[in-house]
């Protein structure tokens, strides 16, 4: 029952966490779009009441008129449209996921037992929470120094942006060195939505609270609360799109398990900003298409890096002539696989096999045959090799032929 529930509560929080996210992205990307967007006001009263730019709109048979104002307009509406609580729902429904996916069961998900460095492959599971959580808040805290530091008074933030790529790079090494491939992807995208979500709680809120009360009082609002609040929201937009491929890329072992797999999440990163920028460009009426060749090329250079080597080479047993026998991969698969992909899984967590695949009989394991092979192969399965899979088990399963 335990292991259900878990199942339930990860089903309902991903449910929650995928419309947070949608409605917090998309209203994102909509602010970016008009605020880059805004022509100056045609009308001369329009201009002299302090308004900054406009835009004309139609949308679902109505007509919308925007406009922004480069100071505080004459009057403020007792009612003001905020934007947080989808990015704070967004955050918090993806942290909770994540304890539940993954920090309840750390030793399967988070430790990676293959690990270069040897502390990392001998953590503990809690020792793995740990490190996980400071790793979420040692990411925001270094790029908020960074922010503040490099460019405090945003006159800078040419510079900032390649610090921030520079750090965005050693966060994916160190993620690939001291976690599981599906874990680190993850860890490396929610340190990037963290500092998202932090960038709207701790300074453009604040900031538009303190501009609004200053205009309420009958006084000027200080410009870098503005300025700083648009910072972090340019900040929150490159991060976008690269944020959402890491949080997907669990399905994608040629990605994790990649021997350089920090090397392949930078370029999907850098990627991901570089298509974003043409966007970001278009809005603005400029057309620049070598943002996204540019962000393509890293694409390819992905999936040439990524792209397997070829067959493995012979072992001492004559594959083509003969290969392995029924009961010896039966076998394996008992040692490595059946403790999840059972009607009945003995592994922690698990209420029902995955994928609703299970191996009980050798009927199940035959009609598997292929997909065993390409997810071993893979290294995909087992999941984090928890079971400790080696290279020579793996060549038994791909030599097996009938």
């Amino acid at each position: 029952m335990q292991a259900y529930l878990l199942d339930f509560a990860n089903f309902m929080l991903r449910w929650l966490h995928v419309i947070a996210a949608i409605a917090w992205i998309g209203e994102s990307i909509y602010f970016v779009m008009l605020d880059n967007g805004l022509k100056k006001p045609k009308a001369a009263e329009d201009r002299e009441k302090g308004v900054f730019g406009e835009m004309w709109a139609v949308h679902g048979g109505g007509f919308y008129h925007n406009q922004k104002y480069a100071t505080a307009p004459a009057k403020l509406p007792d009612e003001l449209h905020w934007s947080f609580w989808k990015s704070y729902t967004t955050w918090l429904s993806g942290f909770a996921l994540f304890v539940t996916l993954y920090m309840f069961n750390p030793g399967f998900y988070l430790v990676n037992p293959n690990a270069n460095w040897e502390w990392a492959a001998n953590m503990s599971g809690w020792q793995a929470n740990v490190l996980a959580l400071v790793f979420l808040v040692g990411g925001w805290v270094v790029y908020n120094e960074l922010c503040k530091r490099i460019s405090p008074d945003m006159t800078r933030d040419g510079v900032l942006s390649i610090a921030v790529a520079v750090m965005m790079v050693v966060v994916a090494y160190l993620s690939v060195q001291m976690f599981s491939g599906r874990a680190a992807f993850l860890l490396t995208g929610a340190v990037m939505a963290t500092a998202m979500s932090a960038n709207v709680f701790f300074w453009i809120i604040p900031g538009q609270r303190r501009m609004v009360n200053a205009m309420k009082a009958g006084e000027t609002p200080n410009p870098l609360d503005g300025k700083r609040g648009k910072q972090r929201s340019v900040h929150n937009t490159y991060f976008t799109l690269p944020v959402v491929l890491l949080m997907i890329s669990n399905h994608y072992s040629f990605a994790y398990n990649h021997e350089h797999a920090w090397i392949l999440m930078s370029l999907f990163i850098f990627a991901g900003a570089l298509i974003r920028q043409f966007f970001v460009l278009m809005h603005a009426g400029k057309i620049q298409p070598a943002y996204p060749v540019a962000g393509v090329a890293l694409i390819l250079a992905a999936f040439w890096m990524g792209m397997p080597a070829g067959q493995t080479a012979a072992t001492d047993r004559d594959t083509a002539a003969d290969g392995p026998e029924l009961e010896e991969v039966h076998a394996l698969i008992d040692q490595h696989c059946v403790a999840c992909h059972s009607r009945e899984p003995t592994q922690p967590g698990f209420a029902a096999p995955p994928a609703g695949i299970a191996y009980d009989s050798e009927d199940q394991i035959l009609r598997q045959k292929s997909q065993i092979q390409q997810v071993v192969a893979s290294k995909y399965m087992p999941l984090g090799n928890m079971t400790g899979m080696t290279d020579e088990e793996r060549e038994i399963i791909a030599a097996w032929s009938e």
